[in-house]
């Protein structure tokens, strides 16, 4: 009797786990859906990356600062995290210039505060959604100082271009200091151990001044449109 009692309560459970994962799908679709109507609109733009515990006084908030002014100026608009930190400095950088500042906020239990200066604001439960939005439509991805947020950030763009599943776009890592150590390891470690190919090495660049940065970003698309083709489009659809 306890046993058939047990399997009840836990196929009830089981069920009402499934009706309440069920709905969630809903949640799901409505950020990606007003995340796609708002952003589809800002091309071309820039996503910046970054610690969110970076103060405002530090070197790498003030470059980052430096950075977005620049790429605003030159007709991208700048999409970050909306929180403080880096992703502070690039809206504030961004909003002073004369594209749009986007923030592509999510809800967190610390450290996550939505910055004032924002002229798009979104905002995400789920960490995946949030993280389409700024590869979809990104023309170039700048990776400043930062922790596992921006390591992951890092991580999934190279991916995403290492397999095809994203269009080639410049991935440039500011601060050659903070950065050796895991390009070292990336060259030391991941290519002689075979898990990766020398060539993607070759998927970022390493760019410290703000001006360099965007030099960088309209080399790249001397020869070829800031807008995706329409192969690329078809691969961004299924990202």
């Amino acid at each position: 009797m306890n046993q058939m009692i047990a399997k009840r309560f836990a196929k009830s459970a089981a069920e009402a786990q499934l009706s309440r994962e069920s709905w969630r799908i809903f949640q799901i679709m409505a950020e990606f859906v007003e995340g796609f109507e708002k952003l589809c609109l800002i091309r071309p733009s820039v996503s910046i990356f970054g610690s969110a515990r970076t103060p405002e006084d530090s070197p790498w908030y003030i470059r980052a600062e430096q950075t977005a002014r620049l790429l605003s100026d030159a007709g991208f608009s700048v999409v970050s995290g909306g929180g403080p930190g880096i992703m502070e400095a690039a809206n504030k950088g961004a909003q002073a210039g004369k594209s749009p500042s986007i923030g592509v906020n999510i809800q967190l239990p610390h450290e996550q505060q939505p910055n004032p200066y924002q002229d798009i604001s979104l905002n995400f439960r789920h960490f995946f959604a949030r993280k389409v939005m700024f590869v979809k439509y990104a023309s170039a991805y700048v990776v400043m100082p930062g922790g596992f947020g921006t390591l992951d950030e890092l991580a999934e763009i190279l991916t995403l271009v290492q397999t095809g599943k994203s269009r080639r776009i410049p991935i440039i890592l500011v601060g050659s200091e903070f950065w050796a150590g895991l390009l070292g390891w990336f060259r030391d470690t991941l290519v002689q151990e075979g898990t990766i190919s020398p060539d993607d090495l070759d998927l970022m660049q390493v760019i410290d001044e703000p001006e360099a940065i965007v030099e960088a970003i309209f080399a790249h698309y001397e020869s070829r449109s800031l807008e995706p083709s329409e192969a690329e489009q078809e691969i961004l659809l299924e990202l």
